[in-house]
C-alpha cells in the first residue's frame, strides 16, 4: 500500500496528513503552529482517537520536519519513515510557470522560492519544506501541487486587468486566484453526486472560509475566479476587504498619515472584512451569534457577506451564460445552512431553490428541493486528499 503524505506549509505553520492510497484512508493527520517563536506547539492525532503534543520551540521548519520524521515512529505510525512513497506539497503560487503540479526537483524548489514575490508569506516555507524532505527521502516521489495551477485555464479576457499591457508582460500583473486545488477537489465531488460528467458542466463552487474564493468551471476547467494578483480581491473575507478602489488606498493612506504602503496592504487584508465591518469577530459563528442578539453591525456585516457572494455568482452564471450547480464548501460554506439559505434565496431568479430539511447538514448532500433548475451542493473540501490524487498521478 501506498502511504502518502500531504503537506501544506505556512510562514509560522506545518499542516500534514498521512494518506494510504489508494484507497485514500488517513493515517495520521497533524499541525506544528508557532514555527519561529517560543512555545511552538506540535501534534498528531492517530489511530483510535489517540494524540500527540509537544509543546517547545521549533525555530524552523526544518526542525518541524525533523520532529514529525522522530515521531511518527516512536508513536508507531509508521514502522520507519521510509515507508512513505509519496509526498505532495501545496504551494500557494506557481505563476504562470506552473500550469500544473510537478515533480519536485532543485530547480522546481528554487522556481518555488523565486516566485515568493507573489506569495511572500508562503511560497519561501513551502521550499524550504521541500527541501528538508528532499534531504531526508531523497528517492521518494514528491510533488509541488499548485492553487494557481487551476486557474491556468481562464482565457486573458478574465485574467487580465485593464492596465498598459506591457505590465503584464514585463511584470506578470495579472489575476492568478487562489484555492485551485479545493475548487477542483470539489467540484469533481459534485459531478460525481449529481451523477453528470464533469467536463460536460457550468459549475460555480464557493469556497468561503476566513479566506474566499468563488470560482466559475465551465468544461471541466477554470473560467473565472474571485480573487486577484493576490488573496486579497473578491468577496468580503474575514479579515480582508475584497474588492476595493484603489483610490480609495490613496485617500485613506493620507488621512491616516500612513506613508508605507505596506501598513495600509496590512489594514486590508488584517482588520478589515467582517471583522471591520462587524467589530465583533472575523469568525462567522460569532458574527451570526452576535447579529441574531440584536448587534446591527453583526447584522449588517452578514447582509454584506451574502451580497457579495450572490453578486459574483450572478456575473458568473452571465458570463457562463448559465450554471448547472453551486457548490458550498470550506469553513463557512459547508458549515453554515444559514449562509447558504441566504445567499441561494437571492437566487431565485435563475431558479434556484433550497431545500430547508436537506440543507440542515454539514456533510456531502444535494441540499437544492427537487424543483429547483440548478443543483446546490455541500461538499467538504479535502484538499489534502486532491493532493494525494496528484502525486499519485504523477508516479505513473
Amino acid at each position: 500500500m501506498a502511504k502518502t503524505m500531504a503537506i501544506n506549509a505556512g510562514s509560522s505553520s506545518l499542516k500534514f496528513q498521512l494518506i494510504e492510497m489508494p484507497q485514500e484512508t488517513v493515517i495520521a493527520k497533524g499541525l506544528v503552529e508557532r514555527i519561529g517563536l517560543p512555545d511552538s506547539i506540535f501534534k498528531i492525532e492517530y489511530g483510535d482517537d489517540q494524540e500527540f503534543k509537544l509543546v517547545e520551540d521549533i525555530p524552523t521548519h526544518d526542525r518541524a520536519v525533523e520532529l514529525l520524521f522522530q515521531y511518527l515512529p516512536e508513536l508507531n505510525i509508521l514502522s520507519d519513515y521510509h515507508e512513505i512513497t509519496g509526498v505532495g506539497h501545496r504551494v500557494v503560487a506557481g505563476g504562470e510557470l506552473f500550469k500544473e503540479s510537478a515533480l519536485v526537483t532543485d530547480e522546481v524548489i528554487q522556481q518555488v522560492a523565486d516566485l515568493g514575490e507573489f506569495a511572500p508569506l508562503h511560497n519561501p516555507a513551502e521550499a524550504a519544506v521541500m527541501r528538508a524532505f528532499k534531504e531526508r527521502l531523497p528517492e521518494c516521489t514528491m510533488a509541488a501541487v499548485f492553487d494557481t495551477s487551476f486557474h491556468t485555464t481562464m482565457p486573458a479576457e478574465n485574467y487580465l486587468y485593464s492596465l498598459p499591457y506591457e505590465y503584464y508582460e514585463q511584470y506578470g500583473a495579472r489575476k492568478y486566484g487562489a484555492h485551485g486545488t479545493s475548487h477542483r477537489y470539489v467540484a469533481r465531488r459534485a459531478a460525481d453526486i449529481i451523477g453528470k460528467p464533469f467536463d460536460s458542466l457550468k459549475i460555480i463552487t464557493c469556497h468561503l472560509g476566513n479566506g474566499a474564493s468563488i470560482t466559475a468551471i465551465k468544461d471541466g476547467k477554470s473560467y473565472d475566479t474571485s480573487m486577484g494578483f493576490t488573496p486579497l480581491a473578491g468577496i468580503t473575507m474575514g479579515t480582508r476587504t475584497g474588492d476595493i478602489d484603489a483610490s480609495l488606498v490613496a485617500f485613506l493612506m493620507s488621512k491616516l498619515n500612513i506613508t508605507n504602503v505596506n501598513d495600509m496592504i496590512d489594514i486590508l487584508n488584517k482588520k478589515s472584512g467582517m471583522l471591520g465591518l462587524s467589530g465583533v469577530s472575523s469568525d462567522m459563528r460569532d458574527i451570526e451569534a452576535a447579529a441574531n442578539s440584536g448587534n446591527e453591525r453583526a447584522q449588517l456585516a452578514l447582509e454584506i457577506y451574502y451580497n457579495r457572494v450572490k453578486k459574483y455568482i450572478g456575473q458568473y452564471v452571465a458570463a457562463m451564460d448559465g450554471v448547472d450547480a453551486i457548490v458550498f464548501t470550506a469553513g463557512i460554506g459547508e458549515n453554515s445552512k444559514e449562509t447558504r439559505q441566504a445567499v441561494i434565496d437571492g437566487l431565485s431568479f435563475f431558479g434556484a431553490k433550497i431545500d430547508p430539511e436537506r440543507n440542515n447538514t454539514r456533510k456531502e448532500a444535494i441540499v437544492s428541493s427537487d424543483d429547483s433548475k440548478i443543483f446546490v451542493v455541500n461538499v467538504p473540501t479535502n484538499e489534502e486528499v486532491e493532493i494525494a490524487r496528484e502525486v499519485e498521478r504523477l508516479k505513473k
